[in-house]
């Protein structure tokens, strides 16, 4: 899996701009709702933060506070500091993660928790507990068109393919995962929740 974010950082914002590979895909008001998830990560009030599996900061620049971003990609990481020059960046690995506890008021994750299996998920939910008491995990939105688990084919600009695992998630069932937590966001393509 980190071969394959090494070598999707640089393209891996065309997911969300709707660019590239993505420029043909029929996603009915996906702009809209990216806005909108942007808009809702905003309205979080300031707190020193640790947003794991940052990726490229694509998210990561809308939070507000004191602000340390986690990967295991350095390409990920070189992106995520020309995006969100305000944080701070660590490579590390976002199930056994490099803090003391209490370390942070939140733990935050953007599109990180539905690749992980049901083990990796209590791992991380455990990980997160331990850092901080507020967890928000943003990630993709259970829909009609898709199962609840799947394994797909991801294929990158330079052709190669990757069979990567993927969750999607409703609002309550996720907060139920994560032990309590309320919907900061629902949208057809999106959801946000903070516990």
């Amino acid at each position: 899996m980190k071969a394959y974010y090494d070598r999707r950082a640089p393209e891996y914002d065309d997911w969300w701009r709707g660019s590239g590979l993505f420029a043909d895909r029929d996603r009915p008001a996906w702009n809209e709702e990216v806005e909108a998830l942007c808009s809702a990560i905003k309205s979080l009030e300031p707190a020193r933060t640790l947003d794991v599996a940052c990726g490229t900061g694509f998210l990561t620049r809308h939070l507000r506070g004191e602000v340390v971003g986690l990967d295991q990609s350095e390409s990920m990481l070189e992106v995520a500091r020309r995006q969100a020059p305000s944080a701070t960046f660590v490579r590390g690995d976002a199930l056994s993660l490099p803090f003391d506890d209490g370390a942070f008021a939140r733990v935050f994750t953007g599109h990180f928790y539905g690749h992980l299996e049901p083990e990796q998920r209590e791992r991380f939910v455990a990980e997160a507990r331990r850092l901080a008491p507020e967890l928000v995990v943003v990630d993709s939105a259970l829909r009609e068109d898709v199962e609840p688990e799947e394994q797909q084919e991801r294929v990158l600009n330079d052709g190669s393919r990757w069979e990567v695992y993927k969750r999607y998630f409703e609002p309550a069932a996720l907060g139920r995962e994560l032990g309590s937590g309320r919907t900061l966001f629902a949208g057809r393509w999106f959801v946000a929740v903070r516990s």
